[in-house]
Order: C-alpha cells, then sequence, then structure tokens
C-alpha cells in the first residue's frame, strides 16, 4: 500500500482538485520531496462513507503513509512526512518557524470585513510589513536560499489572499513590498505548486458564501 493523501475537491466539481490550502500545504511536501503518491478528491458537501470512517470530524488533510493508519491536521501530517523522507530536508529552524504566520488569519478578517475602518486591512497590510522585513534580511526565502516547510504552508495562503482580495475588494498586496512580490512569484512559478494549485474559479467560489455571509 502506497502513501496516500485526501483532499477537497472543487465546490460542485467533484472531480477536480479543490481550494483548500491546508490540502495544498501537504501536496506541495509530498512534490517537493518527490514522494509517489495517491491523491483521493473528496467532495465535502456529499461526505462519502468510507471518509467518514477515516477521518470522523469529516476534515481535510488526511494522510495515510503506507502503513494503514490515517492522520489529520495538515502541521502533524508535514511533520510525519518531513521524519519519514528527511530528503531533501524542509526543516524550518525554530526561530523562523512564526514567521508569516498570522497573515491568513489577518486576510480572513479583512477579507470578510463589512467596514472600512474596522481596522482589518492595517492589521493585514502589518503582517505582510513584518514578513517584508524578514525576507529582506533573510530571503529570498523565509529560511534563506532553501525552500522550507514554512514557505509551503505560506505559499497556499497567500495565493487565496491574492485571488480573493483582487476579486472581492479590489485589493492588491502593496507594490512597495518588493521582496513579498518576488517571494510569491518565486512560490507560485515552482512546479510543484502550479502541479497542486487550485484553478482561480474554484477559489472564489469557495470562499464566496463566507464572503457573503
Amino acid at each position: 500500500m502506497g502513501v496516500e493523501v485526501c483532499v477537497k475537491a472543487a465546490v460542485g466539481h467533484p472531480d477536480t482538485l479543490g481550494d483548500c490550502p491546508f490540502s495544498q500545504r501537504v501536496l506541495l511536501t509530498l512534490e517537493e520531496k518527490k514522494v509517489p503518491y495517491e491523491m483521493k478528491l473528496v467532495d465535502l458537501q456529499n461526505k462519502p462513507d468510507w471518509f467518514l470512517k477515516i477521518s470522523p470530524e469529516g476534515k481535510v488533510p488526511v494522510f495515510n503513509g503506507g502503513d494503514g493508519k490515517w492522520i489529520a491536521d495538515s502541521d502533524v501530517i508535514t511533520q510525519v512526512i518531513e521524519e519519514k523522507y528527511p530528503t531533501p530536508s524542509l526543516v524550518t529552524p525554530p526561530e523562523y518557524a512564526s514567521v508569516g504566520s498570522k497573515i491568513f488569519s489577518c486576510f480572513v478578517t479583512f477579507l470578510k470585513s463589512k467596514d472600512s475602518n474596522d481596522g482589518s486591512e492595517k492589521a493585514l497590510t502589518t503582517e505582510l510589513q513584518a514578513l517584508e522585513e524578514h525576507l529582506k534580511a533573510h530571503g529570498p526565502f523565509i529560511n534563506g536560499q532553501n525552500i522550507s516547510a514554512a514557505d509551503l504552508s505560506l505559499a497556499p495562503k497567500l495565493f487565496h489572499l491574492q485571488v480573493a482580495l483582487e476579486h472581492f475588494k479590489g485589493w492588491k498586496i502593496p507594490e512597495n513590498l518588493t521582496n513579498v512580490h518576488a517571494y510569491t512569484e518565486a512560490l507560485f512559478s515552482r512546479e510543484s505548486f502550479i502541479k497542486t494549485k487550485a484553478a482561480k474559479e474554484h477559489l472564489i467560489a469557495g470562499w464566496e458564501p463566507k464572503v457573503n455571509a
């Protein structure tokens, strides 16, 4: 039995890869380590019984390293992959592990915000500015020249941020954050990213109900 990973299918398109950034993080990790795997797409609006048996909470991603044990949570899964397939190493030094970690929650707050004066845009810009300063000092990636786990966690979230904020708010990452722009371009052009990303229209469809809630 080989490596299997269950990920979100696109809303309304059960045979197409969906827009879950945590699922993509796991796929990116496998791709960067050149680990062969079988991807199982799960329609989260119509969860099949076989899936609920291995993921009782009904959440993706879930991962099976070939031993029949299913593991949930992208933090845990990527750690397991790193231990089982240590080459190439994707370990991020502890002092850099939390770089950019607040960007996603700030993005979601700003995306859902109906009040332009609630400070959510400023909070997001502040986090992106902090990433800019880190990359300026240590880049091009979070841990210098080599891509690491922190980048693979952040890349799908930055892709969601870029696509969703432009679509729903006409907002873009400020142009003066030149290192952040170079960083997203470097990440999004990687073969592993192109292979595992959701189509923009599926990403937008995924956020639509949350934005209009």
